[in-house]
């Protein structure tokens, strides 16, 4: 294959890079409705709630694209097809209303199912499970596919130091997160948690995700060098 031609990204070769275009895209739809939710803005509390569950839905959504991106290398179906990119977007356009869904409800009372969890102690088992541990179980079979295609398939080592950065990066930020907030928070009188932490790590752990994904491609990304000449 040589490069500039039709069979380059987003030709009929490297098509797959759509589908991991699609994970960016849901990554900095999260961010901004991270920003919204959990951020310090003189917001109405309706907002606050819709904003946050547009949060969850969107992290549930989108580590569900990021898993699928982990079995597009096995070339179940054609990567950068209709059909491939189709598959993705109505799977994670249906976890994506149906968490939302659930959130809202919960959030704001619709059908009183979820008002059990709106009192003390507070706990919604339904939104704990899709807001953390699928993600979780998401992340992981993603790691599990990506490393055997790489060590097994692929047979090379050099890419897995950027998926187990990644990981550890986004573990790093878990701890911020759920183990240092508290006291960082006390320490600073409430003027900073964990949280800015936990946004700093993930954003490097998708970082390293890219960076993963652009050397298993190498061959196929089209990467134009001074004086190159394209056929």
């Amino acid at each position: 294959m040589a490069l500039g031609t039709e069979e380059g990204c987003g030709g009929t070769k490297l098509t797959a890079c759509r589908e991991i275009q699609l994970f960016l895209i849901g990554y900095i739809i999260v961010e901004i409705c991270e920003i919204v939710s959990i951020g310090h803005f003189p917001l109405d509390g309706a907002i606050r709630r819709g904003f946050s569950a547009a949060h969850i839905a969107a992290v549930v959504a989108t580590t569900w694209i990021l898993m699928l991106n982990g079995a597009v290398g096995y070339q179940l179906l054609d990567d950068g097809t209709a059909v491939s990119i189709g598959l993705i977007l109505i799977s994670a356009t249906v976890l994506f209303v149906g968490t939302g869904y659930i959130a809202l409800d919960t959030g704001f009372s619709w059908t009183g199912h979820w008002d059990d969890t709106l009192s003390a102690p507070n706990r919604s088992y339904p939104l704990y499970t899709l807001y953390q541990l699928a993600p979780l179980v998401f992340l992981v079979i993603f790691f599990i596919l990506e490393a055997y295609l790489v060590l097994r398939v692929l047979g090379e080592k050099k890419p897995m130091l950027y998926l187990t950065l990644a990981a550890l990066m986004f573990a790093i930020g878990q701890v911020f997160q759920y183990v240092i907030s508290v006291h960082l928070c006390n320490a600073t009188d409430g003027a900073i948690n964990g949280g800015l932490f936990e946004t700093l790590f993930t954003l490097l752990a998708v970082i390293f995700v890219w960076v993963f994904w652009s050397s298993i491609t190498e061959d196929d990304w089209p990467m134009p060098t001074a004086g190159a000449t394209y056929t």
